[in-house]
């Protein structure tokens, strides 16, 4: 019998990565329909009670007919959706978390949805670490000055250059997949490392110790928390007062960590050397924002998890759990409502 499954891909995951991985994984007989959705070419927003999501729930609705398996990044799999697809019986969301689809409303309509986790942990890892090197060694801040025609020669004054990593202490605030891949480049680099994450109880690389101890010893400090009430505005005006003189503070992970507003002021104040920034507490960044004129932070479009390989990773992981749902066996990513 002939299982359809719908590839909702978008501008990144792409149908062709998506479809190509369950056949390379999926021998059983399968027939496949495709929509292409339009992020991030258009941004993504709330569809319904959904959130971060592509395309409209009719969008979906006309494509899934007859689906009993769709694979999507942005789809929006809303109980409108849901209810209207009664041959659905598997959702595979090719991201880290799949809020952009009703788990209450899956679990009730016997529909089983499943994530990708870490789909973009080396990727996050990687520009973290350009991320550091770019705010520590002012390499955007040179670099636009050199394209404006001045040849900054006074940059190599002691107050205005920056540090090496070599031999420096580097604090990174949540040890989960990402933090323990820059943790591993940071040791290779002959840095130092501190970790402070209170799930952890041991660690292969680097040093576990408390949020204070870590402000207050590192030169560098690295945001790779999840947003969870305890997290949420964890880095504010007192932490990052505590922090060593001339540090800098580096966040790929998520805005609603940490207090931008008492970032640009410790920067302008010179307490901090700079930031280095590409998650933000509004995207896109508001025009009047002080990040966009504050010297010394350097900004990324939350781009640090987009890779080639994390497409392919994400295609990969639901393709793996796409062919245990179809050998009846359990799967490996699951999300509860």
């Amino acid at each position: 019998m002939t299982t359809r499954l719908l590839a909702a891909g978008d501008h990144f995951v792409l149908n062709r990565l998506l479809i190509d991985a369950v056949r390379a994984r999926a021998p059983r007989e399968l027939e496949f329909a495709e929509i292409t959705l339009d992020w991030p070419i258009v941004p993504f927003g709330r569809v319904a009670e959904v959130d971060e999501a592509s395309g409209t729930e009719d969008q979906m609705i006309e494509a899934l007919a007859d689906a009993e398996i769709c694979l999507t990044q942005m789809a929006p799999l809303t109980r409108r959706v849901i209810e209207a697809c009664p041959k659905l019986k598997l959702i595979g969301i090719g991201r880290g978390g799949p809020v952009n689809a009703n788990l209450e409303a899956a679990a009730e309509h016997g529909v089983t949805v499943c994530y990708a986790p870490g789909r973009n942990a080396g990727a996050t890892a990687e520009h973290t670490l350009g991320m550091i090197l770019a705010a520590a060694r002012r390499i955007p801040q040179t670099h636009a000055e050199l394209t404006a025609g001045r040849w900054r020669s006074d940059y190599y004054r002691y107050d205005e250059v920056g540090i090496e990593l070599s031999g420096s202490t580097v604090g990174l605030v949540g040890g989960g997949a990402v933090g323990h891949r820059v943790a591993q480049m940071l040791a290779a680099l002959g840095a130092h490392v501190l970790i402070h994450d209170p799930y952890l109880t041991e660690t292969t690389v680097g040093e576990l110790v408390s949020l204070d101890e870590l402000l207050s010893r590192s030169d560098v400090v690295t945001l790779h928390a999840r947003v969870t009430p305890e997290t949420k505005g964890m880095i504010g005006a007192p932490q990052i007062a505590a922090m060593r003189p001339g540090a800098v503070i580096v966040n790929c992970a998520r805005g609603a960590l940490l207090d931008y507003e008492a970032v640009c002021d410790a920067i302008e104040g010179g307490h901090l050397f700079g930031a280095a920034f590409d998650v933000f507490p509004e995207e896109p960044i508001p025009a009047e924002s002080r990040l966009l004129t504050t010297p010394g932070i350097v900004l990324t479009p939350h781009l640090a998890g987009a890779s080639r390989q994390t497409a392919a990773n994400a295609a990969r992981i639901l393709a793996e759990d796409v062919a245990r749902h179809l050998r009846g066996e359990p799967l490996a990513h699951v999300a509860k409502a």
